[in-house]
């Protein structure tokens, strides 16, 4: 009896990961083997990148933040003190977003946590 190989299930694969290859550079694109390990390669540094991203983000914040604090001879550490003393409930996003976009409000959080 022949031997019965599925290349439906196998075409089906290898266009699934070709596909996810698509505007790679050179062989990486379209020749099978290669555009595999790209793939492969590809889905392991997004998997990384998406939790560095949230480190890379809180980073932006905070230093965002101690340089509009810094306006208000404040430095980071003790302003976010002083926010936990008076109970202020606001996350470094929120904050970032203030000092950047909204100086007035920022000025208002800082001088009633400074009281």
């Amino acid at each position: 009896m022949p031997r019965s190989v599925n290349h439906v299930a196998s075409r089906a694969k290898r266009k699934k990961i070709l596909k996810l290859a698509k505007g790679f550079f050179g062989a990486r694109k379209n020749v099978w083997t290669v555009a595999k390990n790209a793939v492969e390669k590809g889905m392991v540094y997004a998997y990384v990148h998406r939790r560095l991203k949230k480190r890379a983000f809180r980073r932006l914040w905070i230093a965002r933040i101690n340089a509009a604090v810094r306006n208000y001879d404040l430095s980071y550490s003790k302003f976010i003190n002083l926010l936990s003393v008076a109970g202020v409930d606001l996350n470094r996003k929120t904050l970032a977003d203030l000092a950047m976009n909204h100086p007035d409000a920022f000025k208002a959080i800082v001088e009633q946590v400074k009281k």
